[in-house]
């Protein structure tokens, strides 16, 4: 089975969550964020089936997202507006992202997490 992996390729959690990927010979297409940003079709898809809530796919901590001042912003889009928005521009994209045909994951802060959704052998 491959997978989407959504990432920026100079962020540090990309690139550990990537060999991560890569140590555990998980298959998977790599996607530039920023070169071919995720469609406000394909964020809706990927909020409902993370089963997330919407906060938890913005790069909080982004220079984008701070000069923005998105964290007053957001208490007054709707849903639907907030989707358009992180569709704008993938540096509003918390990332990594890796996209399966029945999960999301979304950042990588906790590998265990990773191993339990990839059903992987513990190392």
């Amino acid at each position: 089975m491959s997978y989407l992996f959504v990432e920026y390729p100079k962020c540090t959690t990309c690139k550990r969550a990537k060999k991560w990927l890569d140590d555990h010979e998980v298959d998977y297409e790599d996607r530039h964020i920023v070169e071919k940003n995720p469609t406000a079709e394909e964020l809706q898809k990927w909020i409902e089936k993370s089963e997330l809530p919407i906060k938890k796919f913005f790069n909080t901590s982004g220079i984008l997202y701070k000069e923005m001042n998105l964290s007053q912003k957001l208490k007054t889009l709707s849903e639907e507006e907030q989707i358009e928005l992180l569709a704008t521009n993938g540096m509003l994209v918390k990332r990594p992202i890796l996209v399966g045909e029945d999960f999301v994951l979304v950042g990588f802060r906790d590998e265990a997490v990773w191993k339990e959704t990839l059903k992987v052998n513990n190392d």
